[in-house]
């Protein structure tokens, strides 16, 4: 499916990972038309981002701590002088310890809430003070929301409250016609999971009805769809995108009944 997000403008946080979500999402919306902020707090990983981006279309980025209030709320001050209105806003930004719950630090546990929580509330609290014309938000969740993991536990805690803030969000926003929808990827090939992939992944492959991990590229097409007016009656709700991870019980049974196991 093909968008146009012509005359659009589009923030994304957590896109300085040339092989991130992020970045991807980027990519596809400059792709069809849109111009694109994108944030991070790795300056020199952004400004690499950012030149690479440049390829495709109208870009800009903003160093950014997006547990900070001040430093989101200057980056919203920003993208308003620069692109003059924001029409869809994505929380992507996330980091994903692989600690034993019990053995975390509290200031390890503190970072996982800030980052991956306390970003989307403070980004949601500038979307309704901008997007005074609507607009929308998404928010990036995670299959980890669904279904917790033993060794990341406070990253599945930080995604399930992004799944139900969000649709707590789509109730108290409607009224300023902003839509607040979002993403649950599921074991997605990108820096941020490179480890666990190597460690495990004929575990977590054979776990998938389609039999391959996901690519970036796959969350960024079902991304512009939420952002897109062909979801325009759409608020409230998640798409997975985990290629059918644990569907069913049994995802090689269709696969060793045809043969191709």
């Amino acid at each position: 499916m093909a968008f146009d997000f012509t005359g659009k403008t589009i923030g994304i946080t957590g896109a300085a990972g040339i092989h991130g979500i992020g970045f991807a999402i980027a990519r596809k919306f400059l792709q069809y038309g849109a111009a694109v902020f994108i944030c991070d707090l790795d300056e020199k990983a952004l400004s690499g981002a950012e030149a690479l981006l440049q390829e495709y279309g109208t870009v800009k980025a903003y160093t950014v701590d997006v547990s900070n209030s001040q430093a989101v709320s200057g980056m919203f001050e920003k993208a308003i002088r620069d692109f003059g209105y924001i029409d869809v806003f994505i929380s992507n930004a996330g980091i994903y310890p692989q600690v034993m719950v019990c053995d975390m630090t509290e200031e390890q546990w503190d970072a996982v809430m800030a980052v991956n929580l306390k970003s989307v509330f403070l980004c949601a609290k500038e979307c309704r003070r901008v997007m005074d014309r609507g607009g929308v938000l998404i928010n990036a969740s995670s299959f980890a929301a669904l279904l917790g993991s033993a060794g990341s536990g406070a990253y599945a805690a930080s995604k399930a409250a992004v799944y139900n803030l969000t649709k707590t969000l789509a109730a108290e926003l409607a009224p300023y016609g902003i839509r607040a929808v979002g993403y649950l990827p599921g074991v997605i090939e990108t820096g941020m999971t490179k480890e666990v992939i190597e460690s495990r992944e004929k575990e977590l492959t054979e776990a998938i009805a389609l039999k391959r991990l996901g690519k970036s590229e796959d969350v960024a097409d079902a991304v512009c769809f939420l952002a897109s007016e062909q979801a325009a009656y759409m608020t409230g709700t998640f798409i997975e995108i985990s290629g059918g991870k644990l569907c069913v019980q049994n995802p090689d049974f269709a696969w060793k009944r045809c043969g191709t196991a």
